[in-house]
């Protein structure tokens, strides 16, 4: 399957500059839609890599992006949603469970076969949270149209690489405050690089024996959300004490931090964590070899720190 044109819906996000910049190395021209081109900066220095304002959601739009495209990549995902309606908010519905359904069907519309779809690991209807609720309703649409197009799903545990919202966040934590209480601390994760997962979203583009499967992609080992956060720590030299909330009070506080502009944590996050974010292995991409979190996160997360003491020194002298 000769794929030269892609339409990376979800592009400008940490996974989409990723896949993109490994589509651009082989020369596949790469549309990238956004509602603010601002927003993908980096990604315009991209050679063969196109951003378009557009609105995604809408269905006439969305089919004209597909004109003349080989392949679709759909990595929307948000991780909050104010709304608590049952089964999942407003905006869980449109992002994880319209927008597939949306795509599927402009795809169909197009004639273009080729769909590569992010979801998340443990993605269930009967899950704890609304966000894996949600996920796992835009599954059923991508898989129920399995017999149509030419479908792969991935589902990962929490990535992490350079400018992840994952340890960074942590480390931002861990440099402001001198006792950390975290709810959830002992929740199972089993983290991904983002390199990782973005060449197994390229290497099966055009593999069809990648056609109609799931895929989880895992990283080697597995981590309580406790230990993560003690090694981050570690790394940037802030290591703090970490008290685990009880389940009370771990709710309360992440009620107070989901009102935050960017929240670090929601209700629904926690409910998340419910179910350990890990795999038994028995869904591996082929040829899955994963880097581990100690090759990677020490380099980023050591960058990390010296920024911070860079505009530290800047903040003092007045520049």
């Amino acid at each position: 399957m000769d794929i030269k044109k892609v339409l990376l819906i979800g592009g400008s996000g940490f996974v989409g500059g990723w896949i993109a910049n490994r589509l651009s190395e082989l020369g596949m021209r790469v549309t990238i839609p956004t509602r603010h081109r601002d927003h993908c900066k980096k990604l315009i220095l991209l050679p063969t890599v196109y951003t378009v304002e557009a609105d995604i959601h809408d269905t006439q739009v969305l089919t004209s992006l597909m004109d003349g495209v080989d392949a679709v990549i759909n990595l929307v995902g948000i991780l909050h949603d104010g709304d608590s309606s049952k089964p999942y908010g407003k905006r869980f519905a449109a992002a994880h469970a319209e927008l597939p359904k949306k795509i599927v069907a402009c795809m169909k519309q197009s004639g273009v076969r080729r769909l590569v779809h992010m979801s998340a690991l443990k993605a269930a209807v009967d899950a704890p949270s609304a966000y894996l609720r949600s996920k796992a309703a835009g599954e059923a649409a991508v898989l129920g149209a399995a017999n149509e197009l030419d479908v792969t799903l991935f589902r990962p545990s929490v990535i992490f690489g350079p400018d992840d919202s994952f340890l960074n966040t942590f480390a931002s934590l861990l440099r402001f405050f001198p006792v950390l209480p975290l709810g959830g601390a002992s929740a199972r994760f089993q983290p991904v690089h983002v390199g990782d997962v973005a060449d197994a979203f390229v290497a099966c583009l055009s593999d069809r024996a990648t056609f109609g499967q799931t895929y989880e992609l895992c990283g080697p080992a597995v981590y309580t959300l406790r230990q993560l956060v003690d090694y981050t720590g570690e790394l940037i030299g802030r290591q703090r004490p970490v008290i685990e909330l009880p389940d009370a009070l771990a709710y309360l506080q992440a009620r107070v931090l989901s009102l935050l502009p960017n929240p670090p944590m929601s209700p629904d996050n926690l409910r998340s964590m419910q179910v350990d974010s890990v795999t038994d292995g028995r869904r591996n991409f082929p040829g899955w070899h994963p880097q581990s979190l100690e090759a990677v996160a020490p380099g980023y997360l050591a960058a990390f720190t010296l920024k911070r003491r860079l505009d530290g020194y800047r903040c003092r002298a007045s520049r």
